[in-house]
Order: structure tokens, then sequence, then C-alpha cells
């Protein structure tokens, strides 16, 4: 398939699969490992991705008590009215749901209900309990798609984005989120910004499925060119990440934004996780939304034979958990492919080499430029929070008063945060042939 740069995230991956399924009679290839290998199932496409020229933003009728709530979640939040509300919705089946566009619409729509009636009071006035009209759709809702019963990245980013335009493109003027918590601009731009990055990352999932058959068919000149196409594309997600400076206060992601997006596991401020009402009478423990749930960051390390080590190592693996089900296959399938690393040492050939070190230092490159971000909306922010000098406007809600200080020095994923960035950017590096 060709690069096409308006593909969404969604439909990149909807429309590869990897090379290796058995081939006609009569056909032959070079190969390394087995000739038939079981060919990769098909991505779903997420609720927000164009279906006929109309992208979904809206449940059926039957879930109107759900929309109406998500819909107005800013104000609901900022006058702390939304526990009250939510108490009063009715308790709806999940069974009008209709195909995986629902509900993965549903998922966002629950998930971004769940986080603002867990945070509405910020973080010294979180519950323990996710009332049972709320928690019984939402987790069958997460049953039915494989994914936890809480706002992931899936959600956040790949499924909450529409045209203004329908038939516009797909830059950031043209775009708008389909449902909101307290932050106004600054979390529409971290949303749609973070949407950018991993639709700079495209080319390069796509890339990735070239080389691999470029490997398995011995095609020395498409896998250079293959290389090529994934160096430039982590270096258009560098780009892109660049823009949250225009789009995103520091002040209001600090002392408003993160708190939502923050689970309820290895979270000082919910130690105990939360009980789903309903469906289970011990708490569950689950992580908040993290850019380690990215399916292109764990493919794009698979890939290049990237091995983190230690804890962030199995930090990373369990945020595959927080993929959908195909993501997760998408990844598995990339690392039982044959290696590139030794394909690249075997071959001798000093431009692939040289080619597969540019892709990993783009990768350690975006990772570097990760941390100064992290750097400045979290670190710099909480600084000036603490000695009051931040400002946060921008529709802020209750939790702008009192800056959260649970999560001062871990991700919203629960890990903590800056030796975790170092440690992979560093194996990263190490990723690099030496000549």
């Amino acid at each position: 398939m060709e690069q096409d740069s308006e593909s969404p995230p969604g439909q990149a991956m909807s429309d590869t699969a990897l090379p290796g399924a058995a081939q006609p009679h009569g056909e032959s290839r070079p190969h390394s490992g087995p000739l038939v290998r079981p060919r990769l199932p098909s991505l779903p496409r997420f609720p927000s991705q164009p279906e006929r020229g109309v992208e979904q933003t809206e449940l059926p009728a039957p879930y109107g008590p759900w929309m109406e709530i998500a819909h107005d979640l800013p104000q609901l939040i900022a006058s702390r009215r939304l526990r009250s509300q939510v108490h009063q919705m009715p308790q709806l089946s999940t069974r009008h749901l209709r195909g995986r566009e629902e509900l993965h619409l549903a998922h966002l729509v629950l998930s971004f209900i769940t986080m603002g009636y867990i945070w509405q009071e910020g973080e010294e006035g979180s519950v323990k309990v996710l009332p049972r009209n709320l928690a019984i759709p939402f987790w069958e809702v997460s049953q039915a798609l494989g994914l936890p019963p809480i706002l992931s990245h899936a959600d956040f980013v790949l499924a909450n984005w529409r045209r203004k335009d329908p038939n516009g493109s797909l830059e950031i003027e043209n775009l708008d989120t389909i449902i909101s918590l307290p932050g106004g601009e600054s979390l529409r731009g971290f949303i749609l910004v973070t949407f950018l990055v991993e639709k700079a990352a495209v080319p390069g999932i796509k890339a990735i499925v070239r080389a691999i058959r470029a490997i398995l068919q011995l095609d020395e000149e498409t896998l250079h060119q293959a290389l090529q196409e994934l160096a430039e594309a982590i270096g258009d997600m560098s780009k892109a990440l660049k823009r949250m400076h225009d789009y995103v206060d520091p002040a209001v992601f600090y002392a408003v934004i993160r708190i939502f997006l923050s689970g309820w596991k290895d979270n000082p401020a919910m130690p105990q996780g939360l009980v789903y009402e309903g469906v289970s009478e011990e708490p569950m423990a689950y992580s908040g939304g993290s850019a380690a749930q990215s399916t292109v960051l764990h493919a794009f390390d698979e890939f290049l034979g990237i091995r983190h080590s230690g804890e962030s190592n199995a930090f990373l693996h369990r945020m595959r958990d927080y993929m959908p089900p195909p993501h997760r296959a998408f990844v598995e399938e990339i690392r039982r492919a044959p290696s590139l690393k030794q394909h690249v040492l075997s071959s001798g050939d000093a431009g692939l080499c040289a080619a597969f070190n540019r892709c990993v230092s783009a990768l350690a490159d975006f990772r570097s430029y990760h941390i100064t971000i992290v750097t400045k909306y979290i670190t710099i922010a909480a600084a000036k929070a603490k000695v009051g000098r931040a400002e946060p406007g921008d529709g802020a809600g209750p939790s702008a008063g009192k800056p959260p200080s649970a999560l001062e020095t871990k991700g919203t994923g629960g890990s903590h945060i800056f030796s975790f960035l170092k440690s992979v950017r560093d194996t990263t590096r190490e990723g690099t042939i030496s000549v």
C-alpha cells in the first residue's frame, strides 16, 4: 500500500498486515525462518475513523443520558455537580450498542465520565467506589473490546477527534475533540497535538511492514528505502511534538488537566484502587493514560530490536494491556518477525547499517525531546505552582486551586517518570550498531 499522509492512526494499522501468509501454488521466495507464518489479523478502525465520509460522534438514542453528561463534563466538574448527575443517571443496558465503532465511542464516553467522577474534588476528594449505573456498563463495554475499564491512550487520543469540515484535511485547524474535560483550549491542544504525533508515525508503521517483506525477499534496495522512510517518520513525530508549546499552557496542564489522566494503580491518592460496584466487591487497580500505551512506539522498539531494562521493560510490557487487542497482536507479530538487526549485521552492508542507525538515533532524539516536554510541563510547572506563580485559567475547574502533589514525580501511568524516560532513552541509544 502506498503512503497516505492523511491516514488516521487507526486506519494505518487496519490497512497494514505483516507479510508471511502462505504463497499461492508455484510461488516461492527466499526467506529466513519458516516459509509459512501466520498472517496478522486486520486491526480495527477506531470510532473516529471516517466511515463513508461521516464520523460518528453520537451514540444511539437509548444512550442519550450518557451523551448529555459527557458533552457537559467541564461545566459539571467545575460546578461540582457531576457526581450528583451520575447518581441520577439511569442504569442502561449495553445490548443496544452495535459494532466496534459504537463500542469504542461508548468506551470513550464512559471513561471520560469516570475520570471526571473520580477526580471532581481533586486528589484529596477521590472516591473509593464507582457507582453501578456507571461501573457495570463500563465494565461490559471494556470486556467486549478487550480494554481496561479506565481512560487509556486509545480513548483519549486515537478515538477522541473529529474533522470540523468532513472533507477537510487532518490538520489541527480542522480538528476538534469529541469529548472534553476541564482544561479548555489547552486540553484540546494536548489531545490533538498528541494525535498529530500518532499521525506522523503512520508512514513509519507502513515502512516497517515493507521492510519485513523486504527482509523475507532479500530485497536490500527496498529495505534501505523503508528504513529511510521510517527515520523520516520518526523525525516528523518530533516536529509534531514541538507544537505542544503553541497549544498547551504548562500551568493549565499541570494544575488542571493532569489529574484527570491519573489512574488508581501506584497512585498515593488512591492506594487501594477502585471498587467497580456490581462488578467486584474487591477494589481493582488500573494505570492512567500514558504515552507508554502508544502502539507505534512499541512497534518501533520491536522492529529495531531495542531492549529496555528492568523496571522500564516491565512497565512498558504492562502498558500493552491498555492497547486494543489487535494492536497488541500487531506488536507481537513484529516481535516474531525476522530480526532486522541480525539481518543488517549479517549483510555487512555499510549503507544499510547507517540507515538502521539513523532510525535508532531518530527514536532516541524523539525520546530526548519528550523528556524536554515533560520537564517543562511537569517539573518546572510544579515548581511554579509551589511558589504560587501558576495562574491557571482557561476553564480550569476545581482542582486548579490546589495543584496535585501525589504524582509530582510520577507519570499518569504510575511510573517514576524521569528515571523511566531517561532509562528508555538511554537503552534506545544503545541500540545502534557499531561500525
